[in-house]
Parts: C-alpha cells; structure tokens; sequence
C-alpha cells in the first residue's frame, strides 16, 4: 500500500524587505531607467534610444509587469512561462509605440512558489544584471547580452577589458528593437538571509564586483547599501543613469530537498528616475562563488540582433 505525500506549505513567516534608488548621473540629461519593487516581481529596465524614446520603452516594461495579476500577492504559482508572456507583452507594446526606434533592458526577480516553497524565479534581457549574496557565497546570476561578453566567452578578451572595451554598450538582445527579445530564466530555492541586487549597468560599470560584495556584505539595511552604491558610483564619475534594488529574505524554513533548476518556460510600477514601493528594511550575508546549477534557457532560438545605446 502506498500513500501520496502531504503538500508542502510555504513559509508563513518569510519576509522581504527592501531599498532601491535611482539617479540621472553626472553626464545624462534624462534618466532613462525604470523599475519596479513591488512584490512578489523586483526588476530594473534600462531604456536605449534618447531623446525620452528610451525612458518610453523602460516605462511600458515596468508597467506591464506591474499590470500582473500577481503583484500584492505573497509566494503565487507564477511559471517561467506566466513571465514569459508578460516580457513578450511589453516587447510588442514598446515596438507599437515607438516604431521599433527604441528599446529597454530588463533585468529581475519574482518570488514564487514552486512545489509549495519558495523560489527565486530571475530572469535578464540585456545587460541589465541581478546579483545574489547567499550563505556566504556572491555572484551574478544573470549572464549578460552583449558583444563584450561574447568576446569574453570565447577568450578573445578578459572580463576585466570588458569593462573599458569601446563595445561595452553595444546589447545583443534587448525589448522593443533589434530581432532578439528572448529572456534568460533561472529557478533557484530562498535561503535564510538571501541578499539579492538588480541593478542597470550604470552601477556595474562603475563599480567592479568587488566593490558592490563589499557594500552588500557590509551594510545591513537595504535602502542604505542602496544609497551607498549610488554614492560609490557619483564618486566614479557616474557616466550613464544609475538604478538598484536590494532585496532581503529571512524567516525561510523548511528548505530541505530544494534543487536549483532552470525551466523551460501597495502595488507600484515606477517610470523613468522615480519609484515608489511598499517595503520595509533589513538583514545581511557572505562571499564566494554561487552554487552549480543555475543555467539560461532559452525558449525559442532567433536570429541575434546587435541594438546599441
């Protein structure tokens, strides 16, 4: 005789708090990024284009995604899939809207449930990246769409060089323009004390990694290390706009058996510079690199495009 195994029940008492900034720079008119911190759905949108066409294209992405029926709701069934096509939607608006003349990054995190516990869902068009800070261990999660990185994986140039490399701009996928809009995916469990930053490449091209652990490591309350790496990257020269959140996770348990895996598959959305949220503050990690596991899967295969900004 044999029995079918009880569901596993989320985490009751597991909290997100959260801080996020945004800047213009020092060498910008406008402030081209968006983003929106509303849970379960974090993410940074970095818009290409100028004249406003940029700021048009990182507003649709975020407020699409702040249209989902799941925003305001705690650890929903949300799929790679159910992502998917809210990224699609935003990619066919900006196209309608701006004529294909201007286009957006998208870099972020929903938290979800997955088999009754909680799961980071990420996912990246662009450059735009997502960090996580987890039990000791640092890394990026999101691999970048960009020319310099393609250089990068075939050993043509170090990651270093990357970060001076006069193509360092230069995108392979992005929302609204070019033929690649496709978005990367990852599934990883929440673990006690995760620390996740999504950030525009103003603050990853200015700071280097080492840089961004020492704050994330070092300050304790989200909307602190935030301002902080604005600082940090306004003491650099801050040569493109600037936008982050971080996100903290505690009162996780009950996370024994949880694999990472890479499928197929107040409410508030802010435009352009300025945001809103409804979180609160605080909780702190490590270092070290992330665990094995996490893989992009793409799902469908297009032809590369090559937007720049």
């Amino acid at each position: 005789m044999t029995g079918r195994a009880a569901p596993a029940t989320p985490p009751r008492d597991l909290r997100l708090t959260y801080g996020f900034a945004t800047d213009r720079g020092l060498r910008r008119e406008l402030n081209e990024d968006s983003l929106i911190a509303s849970e379960p759905i974090f993410a940074v949108a970095d818009g290409m284009g100028g004249h406003a066409a940029g700021e048009i294209a990182s507003g649709i992405c975020v407020r699409t995604l702040g249209d989902s029926p799941v925003i305001g709701r705690h650890l929903p069934e949300f799929s790679a899939a159910d992502l998917e096509e809210l990224i699609e939607e935003a990619d066919h608006e900006i196209r309608r809207q701006t004529g294909g003349q201007a286009g957006t990054t998208l870099s972020g995190v929903v938290l979800v449930q997955e088999a009754g516990m909680p799961y980071w869902l990420f996912f990246n068009v662009g450059d735009s990246r997502t960090y996580r800070l987890s039990q000791g261990r640092f890394g990026q999660i999101s691999v970048d769409h960009s020319e310099v990185q393609e250089l990068v994986d075939v050993g043509s140039i170090s990651a270093e060089q990357a970060r001076t490399h006069p193509r360092r701009h230069v995108v392979t996928r992005a929302l609204g323009t070019g033929d690649d809009a496709e978005a990367d995916f990852w599934l990883m469990p929440v673990e006690e004390g995760d620390r996740i930053l999504v950030c525009s490449d103003g603050l990853s091209g200015e700071i280097t990694d080492d840089g961004i652990y020492g704050v994330l490591s070092g300050v304790r309350d989200p909307q602190e290390a935030c301002d902080e790496l604005v600082e940090a990257t306004l003491r650099s020269g801050a040569r493109d706009n600037v936008t982050l959140i971080i996100i903290d996770a505690t009162g996780v348990d009950g996370d024994a058996g949880m694999q990472a895996t890479a499928p197929r598959g107040g409410t508030f959305a802010a435009d352009v510079g300025h945001a809103v949220e409804t979180g609160s503050h605080p909780s702190p990690p490590g270092d070290g690199p992330m665990p094995a596991g996490a893989h992009a899967v793409r799902l469908t295969d297009p032809e590369d495009g090559a937007p720049g900004r």
